[in-house]
C-alpha cells in the first residue's frame, strides 16, 4: 500500500466509523465494508440507497445493511451458497472417482475368478500337478486381497460422504436460517422483520406497523389445494412489494400473514395506505390451473399500529395484532382501527 493509499484509507476510517455508531450499526467486517464504501464514494447507487434509507429511518436496519452489503461489497464467490456448492462438487466427484475404480476393479476380479475356474478345470481334466493348482490358488487369493482393498476404500468414502453430507445439512440449515428473504413470497423473511423492529422500536424511530391476514385462507387451500395457496400467498406478496415506495419494508410475518414497516408516518397515514392496499388485494383474480376455473374472492383483514416512546418490539406488535383480530371479528376484509 503506497502512502497516499495509507492517508486515505486512514481519512476514510475516521469517517466510517463514527457514521456507525450514530447510525447503531454493529462493528462488524461486512458492517465496515459497506460504510466505508460509501465514505468512499466509489459506488454512487449504494451512496443513494444508503442516504434514502436513512432519510426515511434516521437509521440503517439491519437486514436492509446486509441486503446492500450482498448487492454492492460482496463478491459471488464470498457467499455460504457457493461454499456449499463447492464441498458437494468436491464430494461427489471423489465419490464418482471411487466408484468408477471399484467398478474397475470389480470387474477385473470377476474375470480373474472366471479364468481361474477355467483353469483349474483343465487342471482337473488334464490331472496336472499340485504346484500348478497353487499357482491357480496364489493369483487368486492375490486378486482378492486387491479388490477387498478397493471395496475398503470405498466404503470409507461413502462413510465421510455420509458425514460430510450431515454436515452440509447443517450448514445449509444454518444458511437458510440467515438468508434475509422468504423463499416463496421473495419478501423480508420473519427473521429480518424481527431483527429490524427490535432496532427500530431501539433507536426509538418514529413508524408505524401494519400487519394483514389473508381472509379464509385454509379454503383456498382445502378447496383448489396447496399450489393455489401459494399462488395467492405470491400475487399479494406483488401486490406489497409493488406498493413499498418511501422506504416501507414489506415482511412475510408467518403462513398466510405479512407486516409492513412504515417509516416517518403517523397512524392515520398509515390507515390510509393499509386501506389502499386493502382495496387492491381485493381486485386481485387469480386462475386455478388444475380447473380452470377463477378465483376472485381474495381480500385481506388489516391492523395498524403507531410506535410509542414506550414501547417495545412485543408491544408494538401486539397492539397491531389485536387490532387485526377485531378485524376477523367484525366481518374480515377491513382495516383497524376505524
Amino acid at each position: 500500500m503506497s502512502k497516499e493509499e495509507f492517508v486515505k484509507a486512514t481519512e476514510n476510517l475516521k469517517k466510517a466509523v463514527p457514521l456507525m455508531m450514530k447510525n447503531k450499526v454493529a462493528p462488524t467486517p461486512a458492517n465496515y465494508a459497506l460504510w466505508y464504501t460509501y465514505v468512499d464514494e466509489v459506488n454512487p447507487e449504494l451512496n443513494a440507497e444508503l442516504n434514502t434509507i436513512l432519510d426515511n429511518y434516521g437509521e440503517c436496519p439491519p437486514s436492509q445493511v446486509k441486503s446492500m452489503y450482498k448487492r454492492h461489497i460482496a463478491r459471488q464467490a464470498e457467499t455460504d451458497i457457493n461454499e456449499l456448492r463447492a464441498s458437494v462438487e468436491l464430494m461427489v466427484s471423489e465419490l464418482k472417482s471411487s466408484m468408477t475404480d471399484t467398478l474397475k476393479d470389480t470387474n477385473d476380479f470377476s474375470e480373474t475368478i472366471s479364468n481361474s475356474f477355467s483353469e483349474l478345470e483343465r487342471i482337473d481334466k488334464e490331472n496336472l500337478s499340485f504346484d500348478e493348482v497353487m499357482l491357480v490358488v496364489r493369483d487368486l487369493v492375490k486378486n482378492s486381497r486387491e479388490i477387498r482393498h478397493s471395496t475398503c476404500f470405498l466404503n470409507n468414502q461413502l462413510t465421510s460422504a455420509s458425514d460430510e453430507i450431515s454436515r452440509l445439512k447443517e450448514q445449509l440449515a444454518k444458511v437458510q436460517q440467515d438468508a434475509l428473504f422468504d423463499c416463496l413470497s421473495n419478501l423480508y423473511n420473519r427473521r429480518a422483520f424481527d431483527s429490524d423492529i427490535k432496532a427500530l422500536c431501539e433507536g426509538k424511530q418514529p413508524m408505524s406497523l401494519v400487519l394483514l391476514d389473508i381472509d379464509h385462507f385454509k379454503n383456498f387451500n382445502d378447496e383448489f389445494g396447496h399450489l393455489l395457496g401459494d399462488m395467492v400467498i405470491k400475487a399479494i406478496a406483488k401486490r406489497l412489494n409493488t406498493a413499498c415506495r418511501d422506504g416501507i419494508n414489506a415482511y412475510r410475518f408467518g403462513g398466510e400473514e405479512f407486516a409492513l414497516v412504515i417509516p416517518n408516518k403517523s397512524l392515520r397515514i398509515a390507515r390510509q395506505f393499509a386501506e389502499s392496499l386493502r382495496r387492491s388485494i381485493e381486485k386481485l383474480v387469480l386462475k386455478d390451473r388444475r380447473s380452470g376455473n377463477t378465483v376472485n374472492n381474495i381480500t385481506a383483514s388489516f391492523g395498524v399500529s403507531e410506535f410509542q416512546e414506550t414501547d417495545s418490539p412485543d408491544s408494538l406488535i401486539a397492539r397491531a395484532d389485536r387490532l387485526l383480530y377485531e378485524a376477523k371479528q367484525l366481518g374480515r376484509n377491513r382495516v383497524m382501527p376505524l
